[in-house]
Order: C-alpha cells, then structure tokens, then sequence
C-alpha cells in the first residue's frame, strides 16, 4: 500500500488558503457571469426583497442599478417568501430575488420564469435547479459570511464600475444583519470600496447623538433600568461621572478614553456581566446625502419603516428621498416606543420557560413585525444565560410569526431546530443557525408550542 508523506503545519496552512482563495474566486467568477447573463435578458424585471435593513439596501442598490441601465422593472419587498406569494408570481417576468430565496429553492424551481437569486440565507431542501433558476449564495461555496446587500453590491460592481458609489448602502445592509464583527476579504474590498469611516468604540448606537439618548433607547443592548426610561440613562450618566456641557451630554464618539473606560463600568455594574467585549468594535460611520452617520443607526431607522408597514418609505430614503429621511425619523420615534411598549409588556408576561429555553407568546400583543427585534434584544442582554434558545411568538392575521434567538449568539443550531417542528406540524421556515423564524397557520398554535418543547428538551438532553 502506498503511503503519502504527511503535510508539515505550514503547508497544510498554505494548502488551506489556497482552497479558501480558490472557494472565493469561484464565488466572484458566479457572480461575474450571473450579471453577464442578466445583461442579456431582455425581459420586464420584478426584484423580490426582504423587508429588513439588508434586504432594503438590496433592493435600493438593485433599482439604482437599474436605473442607470434604464431597464423597466419593479420592487416588491415582502416580510416572506411563502408558497401561496410564488404561486402568484407573474409568469413572464423575469424574477430577482435578493436577500431570500434560498429556503424556497423546491417551490422556485416549479416555476419557468427566467429566475435570478442573491441570497446568504441557509439552503432550505436540496433540489436539481433547472437551468432557468441561478442562484448565488455564500453557503454553496463555503464562503466568508456576506449579507444580500453585499452580494447585490457586487453584482452591481460587475455590471457597471460606476456602481461603486453604492457599497455605503452594501455597509448599512451589512451592519443591519450584525455581520460587521466578522468580515473576510470580499467584506474587506466592499468597505475600502465605501465612504466611510471606522472608529472603535462601546456598540451603542446612534454613536453620534447625544448620549442620555443613546441609553434611554438602545436596542443593541437591554440595559436594566436604563433601557426605555430617561430618567434611568441620566442616573447611569451621573454614576459614571459624565457631566452636560452646554446644556447636552456629549455623543458617544465624542467620548475621550476615561469617559468611555466610566461609562463601560456603570453599564457593566448594571447589567451583571464580567465582561462586555461583545459590546466594543467598531462604529462605522457611513456616507449618506452629504454628511457621516452612525450605520447602526441607519440601519435600525431602515429597519423600523419596514417593521411599522412603510417599506416604502425605507426604499426612497436609501434611494436619497430627503423628504423620505424627514418621514422615517418619525417611524423610527414611534417604532422604538413600539419596542419599549413590547419590552415591557414581555417582563409582565407569563410565559413557558425550562431548561434553557424560554417561549414568549405575545400572540396580538405585539405586532409580527417587531417581534424579531425584540427576540435580538433579549438575546443579546444579560437575563438570560448564553445558549439559551429564546423563540418570540406574534399573531399575523390568520398566521402565526415566530422568532427565534440564541442567547449571546453561542450554542445549538435554532434553525434546525424549527426546521424539524415545521416540518411536523406544517408552515414554513427559514434563517441562520442563531437567529432563525417561521410562520405556521394559527390553528397549529398549541401542537407548535407541544411539539417545539419536546425538540427543545431532546437538544437539552444531547448536550
């Protein structure tokens, strides 16, 4: 039997990112002729995107594209890619799916429209794709982690270099699916490409408001007492020692280092952590209209339109509607009152809790809309242990939403969790290993609940 020498660590090392560059050259080669075959086309074009911030800013970036190549065509932003919304797709459109699709491959592939997917969600049932349906996703390639947003700018990129001048919008989409901590070459070229500026700081945002503020309604991190009441952020800014000048307190990037060193201990202090490395990074600050802001903040102004039904308006405000920028500042006010009203309601609530697990079900309580976010909130506060799988319930008419978390983004994979109950009890999933959701029919509600804690506690007993 032949024997092969063994590889020396270095060139095992070397062999290894030879295989990641050849990953990502095929993935950017994908890509590059995905848009040389869309070029070709010459069909009316319906882009289908998500309704949250990255989804948003794939479709912002697709139109602007569009636009230039003067290409008839129309956005429909929806909140998910069901069965019944594909079974009434028009037949001779071609169809541009951004930021979704990838779980819905087995019903996509039914149809014969010319069929074009930018995706990072995780691939829902393996199928033969016909050859009219062409799909680019990171999970197929083993690819560093890109947002649609990302996806849709590079593909932008390869149609057109002009489209440079859109990867802000590719940093906000970014930003609003929290994959900024973890960014790869491909992310690396998407930002030098961006307006923008990057500064280390605590991760609250708006980074660029004045801080009683920032803290009174944070939804990047749950803060006992602060979170939602003023007089509770004001209490926090007087124990760490930060005082008004001219009448305001300073903004968080206006903080020198031993007021930022003050104000990370009261935080600390108040939320019973040993540690808050989670909570420093980067603040990017992005290029919008004339003028850097925090993309955090972008990202959760974007976000609330879509959440309080006005996708719309999100849409026009990335596209650079001022008029839109004027109309979302109001929704963002009024959808982080919808937050603290939610956060509120849920700390009264019953809810059913066990081993590392806890089911919040708002029913019509809540809207479906925000449900998600508040999920992402507790997730990422300190009431519950890291690991613990946190799943948010809310009526959607005759549908049930349900959102799904992983307690300080570590432990068992939430969507194959919620794949194995739909697939039992019926609906439809969708997501990522720590923040996945569903939707089931109303009437599945009590076999869900059933069905989800007897999965739960099996995953309990393999740890």
């Amino acid at each position: 039997m032949l024997e092969f020498p063994k590889l020396k660590n270095t060139q095992t090392d070397n062999l290894k990112k030879l295989l990641e560059r050849c990953k990502r050259g095929k993935m950017l080669e994908k890509i590059k002729t995905l848009a040389e075959n869309f070029i070709a086309q010459d069909k009316e074009i319906l882009v289908i995107s998500h309704h949250d911030t990255d989804g948003i800013c794939s479709a912002a970036i697709m139109a602007s594209a569009l636009q230039k190549l003067d290409k008839k065509f129309s956005i429909k932003i929806i909140k998910q890619l069901e069965k019944e919304l594909i079974e009434k797709l028009p037949k001779k459109d071609l169809l541009f799916f951004l930021d979704l699709g990838s779980g819905s491959l087995e019903h996509l592939n039914q149809l014969d429209n010319e069929i074009f997917i930018l995706d990072h969600h995780e691939i829902g049932k393996q199928t033969s794709l016909k050859d009219n349906v062409r799909i680019v996703n990171p999970h197929l390639y083993n690819q560093e982690q890109l947002s649609g947003s990302c996806l849709t700018y590079l593909f932008v990129k390869e149609i057109s270099k002009e489209n440079k001048e859109l990867a802000n919008l590719a940093v906000i989409g970014m930003v609003g699916d929290m994959l900024e901590k973890n960014i790869g070459k491909i992310g690396n070229i998407i930002i030098n490409d961006a307006e923008m500026l990057i500064k280390k700081g605590l991760l609250l945002y708006p980074a660029t408001r004045p801080l009683n503020k920032t803290l009174e309604f944070s939804s990047s991190m749950f803060i006992p007492g602060v979170t939602g009441s003023s007089t509770g952020a004001a209490g926090l800014l007087k124990e760490a020692g930060i005082e008004k000048e001219n009448g305001n307190y300073k903004s968080l990037i206006e903080l020198n280092e031993e007021e930022m060193s003050k104000l990370v201990t009261a935080i600390l202090l108040r939320r019973n952590d040993k540690e808050i490395e989670d909570f420093i990074g980067n603040i990017y600050l992005v290029k919008l209209f004339t003028q850097l802001e925090d993309a955090r903040e972008l990202s959760a102004i974007i976000n609330s339109c879509s959440r309080l039904d006005h996708s719309n308006i999100a849409l026009s405000l990335c596209m650079g509607s001022k008029k839109a920028r004027k109309k979302a500042e109001e929704i963002y006010a009024s959808y982080k009152q919808h937050l603290i009203a939610g956060l509120n309601f849920i700390s009264n609530m019953k809810k059913i809790e066990g081993d590392n697990y806890i089911i919040i079900n708002a029913k019509s309580n809540i809207k479906d809309t925000i449900i998600g976010t508040l999920a992402s909130m507790l997730s990422m506060s300190s009431l519950y242990k890291e690991g613990t799988a946190i799943i948010t319930m809310a009526n959607n008419e005759n549908k049930i939403k349900i959102s799904a978390r992983i307690a300080g983004r570590n432990g068992r994979n939430i969507r194959e969790i919620l794949d194995s109950v739909v697939k039992e009890v019926g609906g439809e999933s969708g997501g990522h290993a720590l923040a996945a959701g569903c939707l089931i029919s109303k009437d599945k509600e009590q076999e869900f609940i059933e069905a989800l804690k007897k999965r739960l506690e099996i995953e309990m007993v393999k740890i």
